[in-house]
Parts: C-alpha cells; structure tokens; sequence
C-alpha cells in the first residue's frame, strides 16, 4: 500500500468517525431540548426560585433588567419623560397625572418599583393601579375580589412583594400558560371566550394581551375594565365610551377647553389584533419572545425586548429578507407613523387653545363650543390611541396612520368651530 493510500484510507476513517459522531448526536442521544417539569408551590412568585428549575428562561428574564434605547430609535427601555421629544404632552394632558410625569415603559422587572416612584400617585390613587403591576394580584383578589381596586393604592404597597414575573403568565405545578388578570377573563367572556378554553397559541398573545391594552375605572367601584363590547378598533372603543358605561364619562377635564377627556392606555392588543400579523396567526410571543438556543438546548426567550433585537429569531423564521432590510423596513413605518403623530398632538394642543380663548369670547355660541370640545375630545382619543401604543405604528400601520389623520382633520375641525362660536379667528 503506497503513502497516497494510507493517507486517503485515513481520511475515510475519519470520516466515517465523524458521520457516527453526527449520528449519535442528532438520532441517539437525549435531546438537550427536553426541560424537566418542575412542580412550583402556588403562591410561590420570586423569579429567581422559578430560576432554579428553569435556569435558561430566568437568565434570558434579567435581561429585562437591561435599559438602552430601541433599535429602531423608537421606544425602548431608558426611562425619560415623553414630553422632552413632544412638549405638546403637556398641552394635551393638562390637569391631569399624565402631564406631570409620563415616562418610556422599562421592563417587567422594575413595574412595582416605578409604580411606586412614579409623580403620578397620591394619597387618593386607588388599588386598581397595581392590577399589572404584580403577581401578587392573584392572592389580594382571591383575599378581596374587586374590592381591593377602590383601596388606597399605598394601603397595598406592602403586598407588592415583586413585580411582573414568571406566575403572571404560567401555571407553577405545569408551566402551561395562564391569564391572571380578572379584568382580561371578563372582558373575553363578554366577547363570547373563555380563556380556560384557549388553544396554546392563542395564550402565547393572551398573556401580554392581559395587560397591554386600553382600560378605565369604574367611577364608584374602581374596578378595571376593557372597552371591547363594541369591538376593538378605534372608532368602537370610542362608542362605547360615549355610552358612559357605569357612569364613567371622562378621565378629567381639561382646564383650557373644559372638554371632557379620554385618555389612552398601552393598545398594544387592540392595535395588534387587526393587524397583518394579528390576522395571520403570528402571536405577541413568536416575535417579542422567540423561540433561542443555547449548546443545543431550545428554549422561549424571556426577555420582552424589540425583535429587531433578535431579527433572526423572531423575523426570519417567516421572512426571506436580510436582517438590513428588514430592519430598515420597521423604521421606515415608524418614522412615517411619528411624523403624523407629532402634527396630530401638535393640532391638538392648538385646538384645546382656541377653544379656550373662544369660550372666553362674551357672546360665543355655546352649542358651537359643545360642538368643539366634543371635536377635540375625539380629536386626541385618535391621536392618543397611537401615541400611548408601544410599537410607533408597527403593530397595524394602516389604521395606525388612518386613525393620526382622523385625529388632524377632526383638531382642525374643532379649531374651525370655535372660531366660529367666536366670531373671529384665533
């Protein structure tokens, strides 16, 4: 046997060896994947107990602890006030909380903590606040039902014992997915759902849907509820709000324009659900928390964060286009959904001042006034509904840009009908 032979035989062992290896690997062995159920005491709520038994979630969970800005340069995690890159915050919520300090969400991690520091709380905030903010909820509304929405917020503050975390969407004695929040289980089952009943991917949206959504408090009972009976878009949330559903008929009323005010929570649901990906089965956790690897082990990310964090991972699974693309292409939607959002509140801020200068005006018409401050109250609803959502736009870009045009045209109608109560041009 000549040298070229041996060293060709050497190399086919090696190969051989190699292709055993890969089958071993791939066929044989236990897969790295497989995750030991862990039976978690109920009422057991520290993250870093859940850790112990479920190590890869809960490092992927810190990461939540992370503040930078977006990569997209829209939202993220630093906590700064809104109003430093839109003043006109501070027009259109006068005399309301949200004026006084309305800062960029953090992660799951710090929602008790900035519950607590907020300016936005006072003696008089009820319990009802805490309701997201905690997992602790499921023990005070076993202990009170919806009783402990019209206490004192701070009466509840020493129950407040950790924040978002694993038991708020996960079942400890079988990991399967729950929702918690009773004002979500309500709302479904006025819709005809029961969430018991959910399939597995439906509750990989119902668990952030449980909370990023629009809300408001009963007047008497403070208890939470979701303006879903008409319907989730826009325009239905509104009509369902000019019904005055037990009596609520306004967040505050604003100093200049003395109309009666709505204002927005996080959308996030709401906005998603008649979206591209709403409509086409992608859930809230498939792109904010994909499916990740570590040394052969596949496990959902737990860190909330932007997909074009993680492109790969939570883009490309479905799309064909490059990370580059597909980043420039979120951007491209965000910068043009900001741009409206900003003439919008902008628009806004100014009809709440010729309102207020034109109800000043000795014989202005009162019902042209009305006229007025219902224009503008739905004028900042249609801006607000997209301004208070967390994707700039990209959840559902078509309604997101029809309802900021919406809310421009109905501001410059309001500006137009108090000038004409006034009988004069301000």
């Amino acid at each position: 046997m000549n040298k070229k032979t041996k060293i060709w035989g050497l190399l086919l062992v090696i190969a051989a060896l190699v292709c055993i290896v890969v089958v071993v690997q791939t066929f044989l062995r236990k897969p790295a994947a497989t995750i030991k159920l862990a039976s978690i005491p109920a009422g057991e709520y520290d993250p870093a107990v859940w850790g112990k038994y479920y190590p890869l979630e809960y490092e992927s969970y810190k990461k939540n602890q992370e503040m930078a800005p977006s990569p997209t340069g829209f939202g993220g995690s630093e906590k700064v006030q809104k109003s430093v890159k839109e003043p006109e915050i501070l027009v259109n919520f006068k005399g309301m909380a949200f004026s006084k300090d309305y800062t960029e969400d953090r992660g799951h991690p710090y929602a008790v903590q900035d519950l607590k520091e907020t300016k936005r709380i006072n003696p008089t905030t009820p319990g009802a606040c805490m309701t997201c903010k905690t997992p602790n909820l499921i023990d005070i509304y076993k202990d009170m039902g919806w009783n402990y929405a019209k206490k004192p917020l701070t009466e509840l503050f020493p129950r407040l014992k950790h924040p978002i975390s694993c038991a708020n969407c996960h079942d400890p004695a079988t990991m399967n997915l729950r929702v918690v929040n009773p004002a979500f289980i309500e709302a479904m089952q006025r819709r005809g759902i029961d969430v018991k009943k959910a399939s597995r991917e439906d509750m990989r949206s119902y668990v952030c849907g449980q909370c990023h959504v629009e809300y408001y408090f009963e007047p008497e009972s403070k208890k939470v509820v979701f303006p879903w009976d008409k319907g989730m878009l826009p325009e239905q949330m509104y009509a369902y709000y000019q019904e005055k559903p037990a009596g609520f008929d306004q967040d505050w009323l604003h100093p200049d324009s003395q109309a009666k005010m709505l204002k927005a929570q996080h959308p996030d649901f709401e906005t998603w659900s008649s979206g591209v990906h709403g409509k086409s089965g992608v859930s809230c956790a498939d792109c904010h928390m994909p499916y990740v690897r570590k040394q052969g082990q596949k496990y959902t990310s737990h860190w909330v964060t932007s997909p074009m964090r993680l492109t790969k991972e939570s883009c490309m699974p479905c799309h064909t286009q490059s990370e580059v693309w597909l980043l420039e292409r979120v951007k491209t939607i965000q910068n043009n959904v900001w741009q409206l959002q900003r003439t919008a509140g902008q628009t806004v801020a100014k009809a709440h001042e010729v309102i207020g200068k034109a109800a000043a005006v000795t014989k202005a018409n009162k019902a042209e006034l009305d006229k007025a401050r219902e224009l503008v109250r739905k004028a900042q609803w249609f801006w607000d509904i997209v301004a208070a959502e967390n994707s700039m736009g990209f959840h559902n870009p078509d309604q997101v840009l029809n309802s900021l045009g919406r809310s421009i045209d109905m501001a410059h109608q309001a500006i137009a009908t108090a000038n004409r109560a006034a009988g004069t041009s301000f």
